[in-house]
């Protein structure tokens, strides 16, 4: 469970969506063009903020939180479903 102070940030968002396309966090890395090592520490904070012990966690955690859709993507601007499964 994410705590009030200790928020996702965007840039955490978007390591979890490159991390549900398969990334490794070297290749993250390569893609934001920052550092590997900056990505560790993203994942890490990224895990204690959520709870998640493991890359597979989050990803459940993220689909569950509407941070990402089975497929990879964003989808926090969908609309929320009316309870029956339909949007």
């Amino acid at each position: 469970m994410v705590h009030p102070r200790s928020e996702l940030s965007e840039r955490e968002l978007e390591i979890i969506e490159l991390v549900a396309t398969g990334l490794t966090n070297l290749e993250i890395a390569g893609q934001l063009t920052i550092s590997k090592r900056t990505v560790d520490n993203h994942v890490s904070n990224i895990f204690t903020k959520t709870g998640a012990k493991n890359r597979v966690a989050l990803l459940n955690w993220a689909m569950d939180h509407g941070k990402i859709c089975r497929d990879g993507f964003n989808c926090c601007a969908l609309p929320p479903e009316d309870g029956n499964g339909k949007a």
